[in-house]
């Protein structure tokens, strides 16, 4: 009787958490989908990220890891918008056919800032990238990463019946924060002076973000980082800088800052912070969820845009 007693003892002791085995294996393509689908899952799930803290997406290159874990997953949740150049590759060298959750279908996409605004820089820089003209941060608009969530929800709901109930409800209340982070962006923005409204940032990530909260954006890079500034972006944006009278620039946390660094030096500009656009902070930094990004980046520039005394 001991000796079933001690057997049973160590089964438990050795089983480890019920849900280790059961959870739903996700792969979500960068640390932004990370969470959120995190958020919704819950204990459901096992989430495995691909393009991590601080990483850069747009020039990313997969790892045998990265295969496996596609391999492995049970669905896969990416951007969209042509913002993984790489997924399909990765895909296809996966063997991986289940089911994919486009977390950006039904947003309105926008046109890359330099078509739209005809920027001295709008030239070749983006051939043979996958943008395909298109804007792929549509999470920087906060009621754009509602229709995230919902569609993440659904992409669970569908890949595992059982967990809809939990999936739902972690959505729903997931949805509320965010409304509520939105009306928060609103108000801090619509606080700024208008002519205190203009950026410089290190590439083009904030079209969603600005024109949805009243910000005017200059980048000396476009869309994708992958695009190198020449010495006209350059010579262009100090131009606009000293004709606009812009009050700040910012670097990002997924890029070397010496170019903004070298634009402030020439035009005096204040160097407002770092804000962060397509991925999160590890989790001892400022931005580790979506949420926290966003109240982050909200802080940063509100702060180097006020008015000074």
């Amino acid at each position: 009787m001991n000796r079933l007693l001690l057997a049973s003892v160590l089964a438990i002791l050795t089983a480890g958490p019920a849900f280790a085995t059961d959870r739903l294996p996700v792969v979500a393509s960068f640390s932004i989908l990370g969470d959120m689908v995190s958020r919704v899952g819950g204990e459901r799930v096992a989430v495995t990220t691909l393009v991590g803290p601080d990483g850069d997406a747009h020039v990313y290159e997969p790892t045998p890891d990265n295969v496996k874990a596609v391999a492995a997953a049970k669905l896969l949740v990416v951007n969209g918008l042509g913002f993984e150049g790489w997924m399909d590759r990765l895909a296809e060298a996966s063997g991986y056919t289940g089911p994919v959750t486009v977390a950006s279908q039904g947003v309105a996409p926008r046109e890359m800032a330099e078509e739209e605004n005809d920027h001295d820089h709008a030239d070749a820089a983006h051939a043979g990238h996958d943008h395909h003209g298109i804007d792929p941060h549509a999470w920087q608009d906060v009621a754009n990463a509602v229709t995230y969530v919902k569609n993440i929800a659904a992409g669970l709901d569908a890949a595992d019946p059982g967990g809809k109930t939990i999936y739902d409800a972690n959505a729903a209340a997931y949805v509320a924060e965010l409304e509520a982070l939105d009306t928060e962006a609103r108000t801090a923005m619509a606080a700024l002076p208008a002519d205190r409204r203009k950026i410089i940032t290190s590439h083009d990530a904030f079209g969603y973000f600005g024109a949805a909260y009243g910000l005017e954006l200059l980048a000396p890079e476009g869309v994708s980082t992958e695009s190198e500034a020449t010495a006209a972006d350059v010579a262009g944006i100090i131009r606009q800088i000293r004709e606009d009278a812009i009050p700040a620039i910012f670097v990002e946390n997924i890029k070397d800052r010496r170019l903004v660094d070298q634009i402030a030096a020439e035009t005096h500009a204040v160097v407002g912070g770092e804000l962060y656009t397509d991925a999160l902070s590890a989790k001892d930094g400022p931005a580790p969820t979506y949420v926290d990004m966003i109240r982050h980046n909200i802080g940063t520039l509100t702060e180097a845009l006020a008015p000074k005394p």
